[in-house]
């Protein structure tokens, strides 16, 4: 009794993990006949369990939507990575749905045999605090935005910009796509007749939505690259060549391609393709070479160091000889 039950958790199981089965499968996974699979198929229906089953070439068994949900059965690793998903949304993000995963977590712990306990105890790590405003986004807006998403219906929106400006926008809504975290939405800008990313955070959607409309093929890659292209281009607005006097070595373990290339260099210079939001972060970058350097281009970049050298005493003779070399 106690094989056949744990076999019949285990068959339950396996129904949860793919769309659809068919009998040699699950016979190969629970080492049975296909005529045990059967039976245990009617096991699962006499309990209350609407598996379904579709006859004939490429036919097979499939758990369907029942009127309660059956026991959900996950493996050690599934669980961990529930729990450990549940604390990421509870420590911040959306605002309203902190208190609804630190319960769900809660439960979770309780139901979790020892061995797993001790293993999401070991995963706690603590968060740094930050900005709600800057972070966070009410938990009913993100809802609302991604069903628009799923029924293909026009959202109109507030949208405010880094520098305060609003405006009002009319789209076409497609996904919702989280980058660190912050979330922005994908759309086709009516207006604009072509595609924007937009920082949910700063939307304010208005009801009722908008008629439906019929889907048009998402840019090269998807949402998720549309918007990693998007925000590169923002944190590449701004480009300056520069020589830093110091060895490539030493450079080259500092330099990542997310902000910068190194054209050329030797062990006693080397030349770097710079790129930031503007030319007085790369001026502030700069600093983090330790190390002279000379503006190659643009020449807007001197002025720029030139300011910082008087903010800066300690610093003013090395932004001062960048300045006075071509």
């Amino acid at each position: 009794m106690l094989e056949t039950s744990a076999r019949l958790l285990r068959l339950l199981s396996l129904l949860q993990m793919r769309q659809e089965w068919t009998g040699p499968e699950l016979a190969n996974r629970l080492s049975i006949t296909t005529r045990t699979v059967r039976r245990d198929i009617d096991k699962l229906r006499d309990l209350g369990y609407p598996v379904e089953a579709n006859v004939g070439v490429g036919g097979g068994y499939r758990l369907g939507a029942g009127a309660e949900m059956p026991p959900l059965l996950l493996d050690d690793q599934e669980v961990l990575a529930v729990a450990v998903g549940l604390n990421t949304v509870a420590a911040g993000g959306i605002a309203g749905i902190q208190e609804a995963s630190a319960g769900a977590l809660t439960k979770l712990r309780q139901v979790m045999p020892s061995r797993l306990r001790h293993r999401l105890d070991a995963l706690s790590v603590d968060s740094v605090p930050r900005d709600a405003s800057w972070t966070t986004i009410p938990a009913d807006r993100l809802t609302d935005i991604a069903t628009t998403c799923h029924r293909h219906e026009r959202l109109r929106f507030d949208y405010r910009k880094a520098d305060g400006t609003e405006s009002r926008r009319d789209i076409e809504p497609y996904r919702v796509v989280r980058n660190g975290s912050r979330w922005y939405l994908i759309g086709w800008d009516l207006a604009r007749e072509d595609w924007r990313s937009f920082r949910i955070d700063r939307m304010e959607p208005k009801t009722p939505t908008g008629p439906r409309f019929s889907p048009r093929e998402l840019p090269e890659g998807g949402a998720g690259a549309y918007l990693a292209r998007s925000i590169g281009a923002v944190y590449r607005s701004a480009t300056a060549r520069v020589r830093v006097h110091a060895p490539l070595t030493d450079i080259a373990a500092m330099v990542s391609d997310d902000w910068a290339t190194i054209e050329s260099g030797n062990d006693s210079a080397c030349e770097l393709r710079v790129y930031s939001k503007s030319l007085t972060s790369i001026a502030r970058w700069l600093r983090a070479f330790n190390a002279d350097f000379d503006i190659l281009e643009p020449a807007a970049l001197r002025a720029e160091c030139a300011a910082l050298a008087d903010e800066h005493d300690r610093l003013a003779d090395r932004y001062r000889r960048s300045i006075t070399h071509p």
